[in-house]
């Protein structure tokens, strides 16, 4: 398997699970930032994943986001919008995953995904490529600073096993009413309205029958 935006990396729909076989490098002791854009109907990530290579010794690890508002390399990671502080590593090789995440989104939006693993007495590595993806910045860190502060993107082409699952925003269905046959759309936004004939008409009521007695509806 490869490193891949969409699939093991960055913004993806559903969580990886296989190795992503990408090349080692160190991540004890350090942080990685991945960019990416967020897909066209994305509104919140509820899971943040990355890959170590290496079992050893229990740690710590953060997971965060970052806005693309650095001060001094245009789309550099900056500001950091959301942070989990508080994540055990385990020992073993394999995802390490914090679900449950409610971060909120902007569709179609560049942003930087984090993670910080702490230092360990043996070499722990993740998986990245220099090429493939769309940028990642690798720096010593102790936890995910608040902004991130490197000054630099370490690749400007390159991916990283470390990634966000989105959810997208949901569109209600619209209420509809039958008129002669033909299904009308109700609108909303505080007063109901059918269209009938093409014109928009004002519903002051609805009523439905139960047990031979109408009863109101509350329009809302």
């Amino acid at each position: 398997m490869a490193l891949t935006l969409g699939t093991n990396c960055g913004f993806v729909s559903t969580a990886p699970t296989a190795d992503p076989a990408g090349s080692n490098s160190i991540i004890d002791g350090q942080g990685i930032a991945l960019r990416d854009t967020s897909p066209s109907t994305a509104i919140r990530i509820v899971e943040v994943g990355w890959w170590c290579d290496t079992a050893s010794e229990a740690a710590n690890f953060e997971v965060g986001l970052y806005a693309a508002d650095g001060a001094i390399v245009p789309n550099e990671a900056g500001t950091r919008l959301f942070v989990e502080a508080i994540n055990a590593k385990g020992t073993t090789a394999g995802w390490k995953v914090v679900s449950g995440l409610n971060w909120t989104i902007s569709s179609s939006t560049t942003y930087w995904i984090a993670i910080q693993c702490d230092a360990v007495d043996t070499t722990t590595n993740d998986n990245q490529n220099v090429s493939g993806g769309s940028g990642f910045d690798k720096q010593l860190l102790s936890n995910l600073p608040n902004p991130w502060g490197s000054g630099t993107i370490d690749d400007t082409d390159g991916i990283a096993a470390v990634y966000a699952v989105w959810e997208a925003s949901v569109e209600e269905p619209a209420s509809k009413i039958n008129i002669n046959d033909v299904w009308q759309t109700v609108s909303g936004s505080g007063v109901v309205k059918i269209n009938i004939n093409d014109v928009w008409q004002t519903v002051s009521a609805i009523k439905i029958n139960i047990g031979d007695s109408w009863q109101s509806v509350k329009i809302s």
